[in-house]
């Protein structure tokens, strides 16, 4: 485990980082063609750093540079252990720079730098290594074609890859989608979130330091009608993989059939539920499970546990084990490894959560600029609270009397992301994860799973494809049959 330092320590490095400025393109950072675009750290609403953005013009160049890069074949052709290679490369580089990366993620997101430093950065590492390993182990196949003819069903890379960023987990949705995209042989263009683009654009460099050729990676920090729209609607871009809301998703969909069909995979919004079965033990772990899954990154987390579903024989010697908790949650400057919470992005998004923090919480429910304390609140199902997915550190608690009730309360949303079950009976977790609509059920415990397993949602919660896992490369790969025939042709019909 990566040893903390002091609040101190932290903030030295701080002062010496020379930040990104620009987009990163075709192997080099260069100013973009779009206005320039504040940086604010939203821990202290300082303003870190003004990024030259792209533009419209500016994804038809980088497009063309992907294009090019992969119609060459630097990347896409070169034999898989030497992308595997190289890949190593780039972790072994980002693990060098993995306190400066930290830092930059905190103050560029408000994310505790305990979580930069434990998580984040360990994950991306993990992430990008994981699947540069994968690349010469994924076997071809052939089928069952008979004694005339072989078919061989084989992998190729989609071509050229747009992958669109969400700012509560900068880098390692990043590298979620850059660790398959890169190692199936594609050029990525990646979008960071108008709100955390650092991080992204420095990645990008040390990859091209890593042997990464020009043109196979580059990041285009902006807006989205500047960015991401230009990128949606491109006749030359192959596919979109997009995390984010789910209103902004849809949207992708729209701009795949507006112009040439692209392949789109979308990981978008989540309400999940927290199901706390009658014949639950161990309400100390169940507690501290549903505090993490509730307030870990400050509720900012599209698979966050924000409703509690519990019975009601267990419901009040769990509340009062909850609310115990949430006494360790320090909330305070994100760079003091001491504080489990830091800021929210923006002042914007901030005022969005605030919206919800009405009535008498059971804990928390104040907020001191962009900070939000974690709060509790008992409500009814139908409770704008229990519906809405709020993205922050806000817990909605319903009460229920059968485990029957449980299950349609955890279904009763337009989301299917991620959910968990507590109970002491096999049967009864079992029974209960396989009848909620999720794509991924947890039982005795919050998570999501690892790198080996996919991540993704049922209905709203997501489309195309899943994150993580072996899976993941199918997002981007296309399957192409080579068949060749082997019959003898003086069996056939003499032709002239």
């Amino acid at each position: 485990m990566t040893d903390l330092l002091t609040r101190d320590e932290y903030g030295a490095i701080a002062a010496e980082i020379d930040l990104p400025k620009t987009p990163f393109i075709d192997g080099k950072f260069q100013k973009g063609n779009g206005p320039l675009m504040e940086t604010v750290n939203p821990a202290t609403g300082d303003v870190l750093v003004k990024i030259s953005t792209a533009d419209a013009k500016d994804v038809d160049f980088a497009v063309g540079k992907a294009r090019e890069a992969f119609e060459q074949g630097h990347w896409s052709r070169l034999h898989p252990s030497e992308r595997k290679d190289v890949l190593i490369r780039f972790c072994k580089l980002i693990t060098r720079r993995r306190r400066e990366l930290a830092v930059m993620e905190s103050l560029d997101s408000g994310k505790p730098i305990r979580d930069c430093e434990l998580i984040d950065i360990p994950e991306t590492i993990h992430t990008i290594k994981w699947h540069a390993e994968l690349i010469d182990k994924i076997y071809d196949q052939t089928g069952p074609s008979g004694d005339d003819a072989i078919s061989m069903i084989v992998r190729e890379p989609i071509g050229v890859v747009a992958a669109v960023l969400p700012w509560n987990f900068p880098m390692l949705m990043m590298a979620w989608k850059i660790g398959p995209a890169l190692a199936a042989g594609n050029s990525v263009i990646v979008k960071p979130a108008e709100q955390t683009s650092l991080t992204a654009l420095r990645l990008a460099e040390i990859a091209h330091m890593a042997g990464i050729p020009r043109g196979v990676l580059q990041v285009l920090p902006g807006g989205g009608p500047e960015v991401g729209e230009p990128l949606g609607l491109h006749m030359d871009v192959d596919m979109i993989s997009f995390t984010g809301s789910t209103e902004t998703g849809k949207r992708f969909l729209r701009y795949a059939a507006d112009s040439n069909v692209k392949e789109v995979t979308l990981e978008c919004g989540g309400k999940n539920p927290a199901v706390v079965l009658e014949d639950a033990e161990n309400l100390d772990s169940v507690a501290e499970h549903v505090v993490n899954a509730a307030f870990w990154n400050m509720g900012e987390n599209c698979s966050a546990s924000s409703r509690l579903i519990v019975h009601k024989a267990v419901k009040e010697p769990l509340m009062e084990r909850i609310v115990a908790r949430i006494r360790d949650w320090k909330v305070g400057d994100p760079l003091d490894p001491a504080n489990h919470l830091g800021a929210l992005i923006d002042s914007e998004h901030c005022k969005k959560v605030s919206g919800y923090l009405t009535g008498k919480a059971l804990v928390g429910g104040k907020t001191d600029g962009n900070f939000v304390a974690p709060t509790v609140y008992e409500v009814k199902k139908d409770d704008a609270r229990a519906r809405e997915e709020i993205f922050g550190p806000v817990l909605s608690v319903i009460e229920v009397a059968s485990t029957e009730e449980a299950i349609e309360l955890a279904n009763d949303t337009a989301y299917g992301l991620a959910a968990s079950v507590f109970s002491a009976n096999t049967r009864n977790a079992i029974r209960a994860a396989r009848n909620i609509r999720a794509g991924t059920v947890t039982v005795n415990c919050y998570g999501e799973g690892d790198i080996s397993t996919p991540f993704g949602g049922y209905k709203q919660s997501g489309f195309g494809g899943r994150d993580n896992s072996v899976h993941a490369h199918d997002q981007f790969t296309q399957l192409k049959t080579i068949w060749i025939d082997l019959s003898d042709p003086a069996d056939g019909d003499d032709v002239g």
